[in-house]
């Protein structure tokens, strides 16, 4: 049965609007069916009217033979796509500030209460006025406070702004300019691989990153083969650098014997985890080295076709992909016949919008599909039956990174660096209580110590009370974990994790009750709902943390909500299906240890 949201009609505008993202992407792709193009109409709507309107959603589904109610159940699943009019005008504007742990700590409460003042409470509508909205991380936690300006229309934008002062933010939401360019990162380290080109070299141009040692990794891969590629990808012992530490050799040969066809790449750019930036500043700064170490990987493990998944909040980052994926193109290095050879590959940009979870891969996979973005059960495991039921390659941004100077530079030269179990470099996101946020490149083994000195230590005057490891799906650890090499196998010794890079410092002015409160609320609302024990759990972590944090509980009651938040947290982590429910407790736990509650 054909099931109608309502009976209305979508209008002119909004007929032409999904009528010419649709023939832009037909002839792109061999996919299968066209439920997969959901997702980017949606956003091509939503940007130029300003909200998915029900006879846009009714119209986008019979153009994709998608019943309109399951089209609108995967609009309302993200948060940067509206099905109601926040705001009117011929150019809507909302502006999405970050209110989330480095954010909280650099004065967003500031911003959040300018705009109330200027423009009413988060998210009141009132004639063409913009509409402000707090925000989970913005991945511009180097540079916090930080926000995201949308403006809608026919000359629809996306905007980074950061830092943001709270007189910024009111004049920017009213305004018509594009808002601050964001400056270079800090990058650190002695011992530059990924970051080498990072404000040295033109990233919009092919060109320069030729010149930079470009394409010398691709080249060698074609020389050695398919199987010697593999080879020396596992002889380097790379391991993932998304939180999960899996040999990403193993993972690519698991998919090139897959016997299944086709094969499919995609890279994990969906970087939500609250303290993570490295991936944004990768694919900003050094597109083509993406593009490059995606069709190393994809020779190495049969795949015809990639995707680049950005998370919706890097404007620049997919833009900056996206061009550098055409100037590929053109010139030879994507398609067909990729430097003379039968290599062939192609990759688009998929962008999300605004969904935590689909971060988690098997929701990635639903979310390309034209899904609601929910974990899928495992096993199967995506090297046998991932995106459109075939045998399917993915990676973060960081992990493929690694694989052009690998291929470049052989496999003892990559693991010399590091440890014998932690083999390379790694990157590290340092933001909250630090004098030089950014992000830092250094070898496995580093101490915690030596990497929070190089970005010149805790503020002047301030003393160390607390260091978050691996984001809000990490650990809390004390000054008394100074001394630890930063490596996979000394972290798991002392029951934390280095997760996606995140070191985050807190001093003594940081409240970290608060801290722990907003953690809470971003794992309630970024569960995706699907499983009992996420979806139940995760609230009552947040009330329970609510109890034991306002100073109103007797001794007993205090007992009794520490006891109910490890019950829950193990109930969580035995019994979620994805890793979201599996580590939302982690935190809270660490800070139950550290006496921090």
């Amino acid at each position: 049965m054909d099931l109608h949201f309502t009976s209305a009609t979508a209008t002119p505008l909004e007929r032409a609007t999904v009528d010419a993202a649709l023939q832009s992407r037909q002839a792109a792709t061999n996919l299968p069916g066209r439920r997969h193009l959901l997702l980017p109409l949606l956003h091509a709507v939503n940007e130029r009217i300003g909200w998915i309107t029900p006879g846009a959603l009714n119209y986008v589904g019979a153009r994709l033979d998608v019943a309109p109610a399951e089209a609108y159940g995967v609009a309302t699943f993200y948060k940067l796509l509206a099905t109601q009019r926040l705001c009117a005008g011929e150019a809507p504007r909302v502006l999405h500030v970050c209110d989330d742990i480095a954010c909280h700590c650099a004065g967003a409460n500031d911003v959040c209460a300018a705009l109330e003042g200027a423009l009413g409470p988060e998210g009141a509508t009132k004639d063409d006025r913009p509409v402000w909205l707090r925000s989970p991380c913005l991945g511009l936690c180097d540079r916090a406070p930080a926000a995201l300006l949308t403006v809608a229309g026919e000359h629809s934008f996306a905007q980074q702004v950061a830092p943001i002062a709270p007189s910024t933010a009111t004049a920017l939401a009213a305004q018509s300019a594009n808002g601050t360019a964001l400056t270079p990162a800090q990058i650190g380290g002695p011992e530059l691989r990924l970051l080498q080109r990072v404000g040295r070299s033109d990233p919009e141009s092919l060109e320069a990153y030729r010149e930079a040692n470009g394409y010398r990794g691709l080249r060698r891969a074609l020389e050695l083969g398919m199987e010697r590629t593999i080879a020396e990808i596992s002889a380097s012992k790379l391991m993932g650098r998304g939180g999960a530490a899996f040999p990403t050799g193993r993972k690519i040969e698991a998919v090139a014997r897959a016997p299944a066809r086709p094969h499919y790449l995609i890279c994990n750019a969906d970087e939500s985890e609250p303290g993570t930036f490295k991936d944004r500043i990768l694919m900003e700064q050094d597109p083509f080295a993406i593009v490059e170490a995606m069709t190393i990987a994809a020779y190495a493990a049969g795949c015809e076709y990639g995707f680049v998944y950005v998370r919706g909040e890097y404007p620049l980052a997919a833009r900056r992909v996206a061009a550098a994926i055409e100037a590929a193109r053109a010139a030879g290095l994507l398609g067909t016949n990729i430097l003379g050879t039968e290599l062939r590959f192609d990759i688009e940009v998929r962008r999300g919008a605004g969904a935590y979870i689909c971060g988690e891969e098997t929701a990635l996979f639903n979310s390309i599909e034209g899904k609601r973005g929910e974990p899928r059960s495992k096993p199967p495991f995506p090297v046998d039956v991932g995106l459109f039921k075939q045998p399917t390659l993915i990676n973060n941004v960081e992990t493929l990174a690694n694989l052009p100077p690998i291929m470049r530079d052989g496999a003892q030269t990559f693991a010399r660096t590091g440890t014998a179990e932690s083999t390379g470099t790694r990157l590290f996101c340092l933001s909250g209580s630090i004098a030089r946020a950014g992000l830092y490149e250094v070898a496995h083994g580093t101490t915690l110590r030596a990497l929070i000195e190089m970005a010149g230590g805790v503020p002047k005057g301030r003393s160390l009370r607390a260091i978050l490891l691996g984001g809000a799906a990490g650990t809390l650890v004390g000054p008394d974990a100074l001394d630890l090499p930063l490596t996979f196998e000394d972290a798991r010794r002392v029951g934390t994790t280095l997760g996606s890079g995140v070191v985050m410092p807190f001093d003594d002015r940081v409240d970290l009750t608060a801290i722990l409160r907003r953690i809470a609320r971003f794992f309630r609302d970024e569960s995706c709902g699907q499983c009992v024990p996420c979806r139940v759990g995760t609230v009552r972590q947040e009330e329970a943390l609510e109890r034991l944090t306002n100073g109103r509980e007797s001794s007993g009651q205090r007992s009794a909500d520490i006891s109910l938040l490890d019950d829950i947290g193990r109930a969580m982590r035995d019994a979620s299906i994805c890793g979201l429910g599996q580590t939302a407790a982690s935190v809270i736990a660490s800070a139950t240890r550290l006496q921090v509650i």
